[in-house]
């Protein structure tokens, strides 16, 4: 089966076998063999979390503007939520906006706050009648402009009491700012040191009840965290596939969990 855009390259491959997905059958400019199926009467992750990257890559393959891939990325981000729902995964957080973002092109940040208000406007309905509940995750400072913290405050509102799903968008998000929060809160509630343990911590996180991921992915081939949900992960399966983010579909998901079925998770003890 083919990819949307002839010549990408869609394999999910390793360099490392501890840290990432061999996908068998799949070749340059095809999507990874995987469905449903294959993957849903294993041991599904209750919370995956993704690190959305090659955008501006993709686009510059392409001689298009870097905006061009942010927006070619919606069709990825709709796909993998659907790929998501069917599979059972309770919980899905993305990595749309980091608090180091703020440090490109003016013109492509602009970009970025229009196209996220954009899409909350023109899918949060459609995510709310899935059972999709939206939240956010991160730092709502002057540099968000205002209209977008509506639309934020209208998706979270419209789609409170779902709970097929909870789509969290990382949304001017950085995980050392977040730990920092949180012990600002510490410091802010007197808590004494003797009394500053890992629960007192986490329950200052931006969403305390929200589980660890199991499954981190990233994609474009890097293989770094980048600031992402640095506390949550200590004990999270990382995949990284070898696809620039436009070109991530729902069967590269499967296949990450593929992976993840693969994988003993011992944390810390012997299996």
């Amino acid at each position: 089966m083919r990819a949307d855009v002839p010549g990408s390259r869609d394999v999910v491959t390793a360099e490392r076998a501890d840290a990432s997905v061999a996908v068998d059958g799949a070749g340059p400019g095809e999507l990874p063999a995987f469905e449903v199926a294959d993957v849903r009467t294993g041991r599904v992750p209750a919370h995956v979390a993704c690190v959305m990257d090659g955008n501006g890559r993709w686009a510059n393959r392409r001689g298009l503007p870097r905006t061009e891939g942010h927006a070619a990325g919606e069709a990825a981000l709709l796909d993998t939520v659907e790929g998501a729902l069917e599979l059972g995964i309770s919980w899905l957080t993305m990595y749309a906006f980091s608090t180091e973002n703020w440090r490109r092109p003016a013109d492509e940040v602009r970009y970025l706050m229009g196209f996220n208000e954009r899409l909350l406007v023109t899918r949060r309905d459609e995510l709310h009648e899935k059972g999709v509940r939206i939240r956010f995750a991160g730092r709502r400072d002057w540099r968000v402009p205002r209209r977008v913290l509506r639309r934020m405050d209208e998706s979270i509102e419209l789609t409170a009491g779902n709970r097929r799903m909870t789509l969290t968008m990382a949304f001017n998000y950085g995980g050392r700012a977040e730990i920092v929060d949180a012990v600002r809160a510490l410091v802010a509630d007197g808590v004494p040191a003797g009394k500053v343990d890992e629960r007192a911590i986490r329950t200052r996180l931006y969403h305390p009840d929200q589980p660890d991921p199991d499954l981190v992915v990233r994609t474009s081939g890097e293989f770094r965290i980048s600031n992402f949900l640095l506390w949550q992960i200590a004990y999270s399966e990382l995949v990284f596939a070898d696809v620039l983010w436009p070109d991530f579909r729902r069967q590269h998901l499967f296949a990450a969990v593929a992976e993840y079925q693969r994988r003993n998770r011992r944390y810390g003890g012997v299996s």
